[in-house]
């Protein structure tokens, strides 16, 4: 293909790789002459006037061929200086075959028609026409040396001028298609660069949306994902599976929605997850509309959103209202000590009791609600389990008058996590109380297991209780929610409060045997082993 636009160094290597293919075929027309004249002799008509000079010229004329191929393969430099040198070559050798068998009658000279074509095809405008005015003048000159030399009869020049306008009109022709095909090819690789550039938009938009996406053709075959599909299947989607093999609920929605076009969203429970979510169906408006999207929405994700926001209100509102409160309380707390110092009769007595331990409970609630507040004042410090463990089982042990051995202990010696202390205390406090009030309260009712994975640790925190229904586990760690009389339900909230504030993640682990007690475990960031 030609450009006018490029030197004789910078050719693109489409044009070389032509030049190369255009030299094929010289090496093979060459062999075929000098093949014909040795096997055939003077009876094809080549070589009738002189054979020699014909098995000569065919010979050289392969030698050179064979010589421009080493050149070829050796360097690629100087295009224009190479493409001339083989276009003179093909105009000397053509006319001396031609002189050598029957002069203009031996139709030699339709030959330089492909020459000057492929040489049109990468060369420049004036180069092209200078190679077509050269080969007709060759053309001619040989016609003139056969009629004054040879053969006086030949005085005709109508068909060599013919052939010479052919060999204009070739180049001319040939080189205009070829410059058409190159601003073609230039924009259909702009498209290309720009239809690739697209593509990988799309895969990048698409592999980050926070809903699952497939791409299902007309045949149920599930041409494209992204990795949310196999967050909310619960398993490893696979990649190019009939979409029954991956949810046979998704797929009989997709088949009505291509039947009636007209059905809603719909909203359905994803067995292996257990996730609750909305499929969406869009046609992709390509191969009469046999390619659809489906968009699966996480219903979940948007609730746990909603909740979050609702929290992060409740908790500010709740922050206000206990500051406001704390000062009477605090008065209440005071007059009713007052009150117990003095003497008062037994029923007296039992009512000022429930006042204070009211009060009490009243003070500890605004002081969790007030920590809510200050949850993300985080202070994080590397922490060596092995040392730090121990010393807080024996704390908590002494302030809530629990037997140190209803608690084991199973830590490895090189765990650490980066966490704030006194949000760790207080997360394990939460924690451990809440264990050993849900415990057969005896002898290593409370285990606490630490396990390294990667650079995670794992901290657990089990009981031998009979764990938590399941019909609960969904409200484990709402505010305010309970099952426990002298509660107030923010315990655990707190703990994954502070464990987020962390970057830590706080969730209940369900054991394998029902009933086998309740392990909530804790997934920190540690440092490498």
């Amino acid at each position: 293909m030609a450009s006018s636009q490029f030197t004789s160094d910078t050719q693109p290597d489409s044009f070389w790789v032509s030049l190369s293919y255009f030299n094929v075929y010289r090496l093979l027309l060459a062999g075929v002459f000098l093949a014909a004249v040795l096997i055939f002799g003077d009876s094809l008509n080549f070589g009738s006037h002189n054979l020699a000079q014909f098995q000569y010229v065919s010979g050289a004329y392969l030698l050179l061929a064979v010589a421009y191929q080493v050149l070829l393969d050796k360097t690629r430099r100087h295009f224009n200086v190479q493409l001339s040198l083989h276009v003179f070559t093909d105009i000397v050798a053509t006319v001396l075959l031609m002189n050598a068998s029957d002069g203009f009658r031996s139709g030699l000279g339709v030959m330089l028609l492909i020459s000057l074509a492929a040489a049109a095809l990468v060369s420049r405008g004036a180069l092209m026409l200078f190679y077509a005015a050269l080969a007709s003048i060759a053309i001619l000159l040989e016609q003139t040396y056969w009629i004054l030399s040879l053969d006086h009869s030949t005085a005709n020049y109508v068909q060599p001028g013919l052939l010479s306008i052919g060999y204009f009109a070739t180049a001319l022709i040939t080189n205009q298609l070829a410059r058409r095909v190159i601003r073609q090819e230039r924009v259909m690789r702009q498209r290309s660069v720009d239809l690739s550039n697209q593509l990988r938009i799309n895969q990048l938009v698409i592999q980050d949306m926070q809903d699952a996406v497939m791409v299902v053709d007309g045949n149920g075959l599930v041409r494209q994902h992204n990795p949310q599909v196999s967050v909310l299947l619960g398993w490893q989607a696979p990649e190019l599976d009939q979409i029954e093999n991956y949810s046979p609920e998704i797929a009989g929605l997709l088949e009505r929605w291509r039947s009636q076009r007209d059905n809603p969203a719909q909203t359905l429970l994803m067995p292996g997850s257990g996730r609750l979510v909305r499929a969406r169906f869009v046609d992709a408006g390509t191969d009469g509309g046999s390619i659809s999207l489906v968009f699966l929405e996480d219903l979940s994700r948007l609730q746990e959103q909603a909740q979050q926001l609702k929290l992060a209100a409740l908790g500010r509102l709740t922050a206000n209202i206990a500051h406001e409160i704390r000062n009477p309380l605090s008065a209440i707390s005071h007059a009713s000590e007052l009150l117990l110092e003095e003497q008062r009769g037994p029923s007296q007595e039992r009512l000022l009791h429930i006042v204070r331990d009211n009060a009490k409970r009243l003070d500890r609630m605004v002081r969790d609600v007030l920590e809510l507040s200050r949850r993300d004042r985080v202070r994080p410090e590397t922490i060596r389990l092995a040392a730090f463990l121990p010393a807080f089982i024996d704390e908590f042990a002494q302030n809530e008058k629990i037997p140190a051995s209803s608690f084991a202990l199973q830590v490895h010696e090189a765990s650490e996590i980066v966490f704030d202390r006194v949000h760790l205390q207080q997360v394990l406090w939460n924690l451990l109380r809440n264990s050993w009030r849900h415990s057969r309260q005896r002898e290593g009712s409370v285990r606490m297991q630490v396990r390294r994975q990667a650079n995670r640790v794992e901290l657990h925190v089990i009981d031998d209780g009979e764990g938590v229904p399941r019909h609960l586990r969904q409200q484990l760690f709402e505010p305010f929610f309970t099952t426990y009389s002298g509660g107030i339900g923010l315990g655990l909230y707190i703990a994954r409060e502070m464990c987020a504030a962390n970057g830590a993640i706080l969730e209940y682990v369900e054991l394998p045997a029902e009933g086998s007690g309740a392990d909530f475990r804790m997934l920190c960031g540690g440092r490498p082993a």
